[in-house]
């Protein structure tokens, strides 16, 4: 059966790994790896599995690892500049950091923050942190979260990389079922490349887009 990429919607997609749960196909243009859509959890059970997250802004762990988004981010936004939380998840936390700095906030998860009216808003900067990793649809929901930007805004995302085909067969990223779609630098530098956006990585798992 012909699988269709998610984010870029070529059809050169050829099997790139296969578990014992899974199957994993990679793009050919924009080299996007993902899971089939006939392999993805239903509602339900995607959500019984974020219902186990205790993310927290009390916890200082988990403020160190949202920092890495935070930092970078921080030092390109202009002092009071409104932003989005996108995924924000069950206990936002980088929303509230953001917030303690003078930036206006706003959030939307579709599990535990559904009001869209936010997303009919504009913005200085949008953060999806370890959301694009979960998304059945990557190249409506970048896309549309680039048309939010305000000119010159930033879109910060957090997602771990694939690097080779070797660390991907025992990557413990892969494990979790809700992980569906998988980035490269490749991926989005073809992202940049095709929304007019300049990219930078400033860490591993870090990737800032802004809008010409």
């Amino acid at each position: 059966m012909m699988l269709i990429c998610p984010l870029c919607a070529s059809v050169d997609t050829a099997p790139f790994h296969r578990d014992a749960r899974r199957d994993y196909q990679r793009c050919g243009r924009c080299e996007l790896v993902f899971v089939p859509p006939a392999q993805r959890l239903d509602a339900a059970a995607e959500r019984a599995v974020y219902d186990q997250h205790e993310n927290s802004p009390d916890d200082p762990g988990y403020r160190r690892f949202l920092s890495r988004l935070f930092d970078p981010l921080r030092a390109r936004l202009a002092p009071g500049a409104p932003g989005l939380d996108f995924g924000a998840g069950p206990g936002p936390t980088l929303s509230v950091m953001f917030e303690e700095a003078g930036h206006p906030m706003a959030i939307y998860d579709p599990f535990y923050a559904s009001d869209a009216s936010v997303l009919g808003r504009r913005y200085a900067f949008i953060t999806a942190t370890e959301v694009a990793e979960h998304l059945f649809a990557p190249g409506e929901e970048l896309e549309r979260l680039v048309d939010r930007l305000e000119p010159g805004g930033w879109l910060g995302l957090m997602t771990k990389r694939v690097t080779t085909r070797e660390a991907f067969v025992g990557w413990h990223y892969i494990l979790d079922p809700t992980h569906v779609c998988f980035f490269s630098d490749a991926t989005f530098t073809w992202f940049a490349r095709r929304h007019d956006l300049r990219v930078y990585f400033p860490a591993d798992d870090v990737v800032l887009l802004q809008r010409g």
